[in-house]
């Protein structure tokens, strides 16, 4: 078994509402020069290892994961 860290967001033309509140709140709480602040998610998996862990990772991450339309993903294997 291996450890697979994926981390989804919007692409970058996709307008993100979440990470605006977030960008418009930090300065009400004294954290200044932030921008450009996108939210997204964070999914953890142990997944068996193998030949095509990278293709299985990916297929997970376009079919359930992530919509394709209007996500991107990046995943790290932590192995041992």
């Amino acid at each position: 078994m291996v450890r697979v860290l994926v981390d989804v967001l919007l692409k970058d033309e996709i307008l993100d509402p979440q990470g605006q509140a977030v960008e418009r709140a930090l300065p009400a709480l004294g954290f200044t020069g932030v921008r450009g602040v996108r939210v997204g998610k964070h999914v953890e998996l142990e997944v068996d290892d193998g030949d095509d862990l990278e293709a299985r990772v990916a297929r997970m991450a376009n079919e359930l994961l992530c919509n394709p339309v209007i996500e991107r993903f990046t995943y790290r294997v932590e192995r041992g």
